[in-house]
């Protein structure tokens, strides 16, 4: 037990959240407790974790969840382990939450220099009828940036797509490659825009990013079989499309065809995407939380081929893309806490106690 590696998970404390403070402090080994000497609360090392007041011992919750990762149907998890399947699904859930908890906090916001960005979405038929998955992808390192799933194909589901991937972006150059629909364009021109600042009141203008490069891949079908592929250059210039092309090693022409990799990646691994399958989910909830785990997997456990050979030893996407240092076990993942927001003090009228005023010069700055 390392009390310089945990965090205090109490809303109410001023510390919550922070770690190397030296509030924390050692309970109960015997029980797995530590105390915040700042709130007096003590709490759980499985705090924040899948594993919380969990009986099953911590490795039967690894494998299952591992195998579902992976692709593995809950039916055969159930024969294997001798499991009741409401079980298994509550675990898939609950991983699922916490998959996409630490997604939101390790690579949301991340401010990452996404350079060439793929989109594209999936259909998908449920038991209640059929729902659409749009993913988005960063091209030079295979890191997938989320998903959203949505009842309809239309420009709200698009819109949230794009507004995910701004908010991974640095400012910059960015090469967005996508298919025939024109919502993606209207979303991505929208969501890649900054403000001005101006003098007086009002709404500040918005100005779309110099760099940004749309391009649309349209597939042409006959008797369900491509047999012709038209590409648009929506914005930008042909030179700016083969510099990012180059700067990202995406191949030598537009194409979607490292977004559509994924999906298939996806169909693998999610049992539910399978085409034809008998394991079609009820609840569109369970489809988003499957994703999540799917993505989450992938992203942090799951060395990929290409970037393995080009760094020379095993490499994950989120490895390429600077978010961790080594590849994460399934275990590290589901151990992994995700701090609360920071303390904010209270809004009150009135001068501040000199208490809560050393709390926010301590806890707060």
């Amino acid at each position: 037990m390392d009390p310089s590696q945990v965090f205090c998970p109490n809303e109410a404390c001023p510390a919550r959240g922070q770690r190397g403070k030296g509030n924390i402090k050692v309970h109960s080994r015997k029980e797995e407790r530590y105390r915040c000497s700042v709130c007096g609360k003590t709490f759980s090392a499985r705090k924040g974790t899948i594993f919380y007041r969990k009986k099953t011992p911590e490795e039967i919750i690894q494998v299952v969840v591992t195998l579902l990762a992976y692709g593995c149907p809950v039916s055969a998890i159930v024969a294997a382990f001798g499991l009741k399947a409401e079980t298994v699904r509550t675990w898939a859930a609950e991983a699922g939450v916490h998959c996409e908890q630490v997604h939101h906090h390790l690579i949301l916001g991340a401010q990452l220099d996404l350079v060439h960005v793929q989109a594209d979405e999936i259909r998908v038929r449920i038991q209640a009828g059929i729902v659409w998955l749009a993913m988005a992808i960063m091209v030079s390192t295979r890191l997938w940036l989320g998903g959203v799933v949505s009842a309809h194909r239309d420009k709200a589901l698009i819109r949230q797509v794009a507004d995910m991937v701004r908010a991974c972006a640095r400012p910059g150059a960015l090469l967005v490659a996508v298919d025939g629909l024109a919502a993606y364009v209207t979303a991505f021109r929208r969501a890649f825009r900054d403000k001005v600042p101006g003098k007086g009141p009002g709404r500040r203008r918005l100005i779309p990013w110099e760099g940004l490069v749309i391009g649309q891949v349209v597939k042409q079908y006959k008797r369900r079989r491509v047999v012709g592929v038209v590409r648009r250059l929506v914005q930008g210039t042909e030179a700016a499309l083969a510099h990012l092309l180059a700067l990202s090693n995406g191949g030598q022409t537009l194409n979607t065809a490292y977004i559509e990799r994924l999906n298939a990646t996806f169909r693998s691994r999610l049992a539910s995407l399978v085409r034809r399958t008998r394991y079609g989910v009820r609840r569109q909830r369970m489809l988003h939380l499957g994703m999540y785990l799917v993505g989450t997997v992938y992203n942090f456990c799951t060395p990929h081929d290409t970037l393995s050979k080009a760094q020379g030893a095993p490499c994950t996407p989120a490895m390429a893309a600077g978010l961790t240092d080594h590849v994460w076990t399934v275990a590290e993942l589901l151990h992994f806490h995700v701090p609360p927001p920071r303390w904010q003090p209270p809004k009150r009228r009135g001068r501040r106690s000199k208490e809560l005023q050393r709390l926010i010069e301590q806890w707060a700055t």
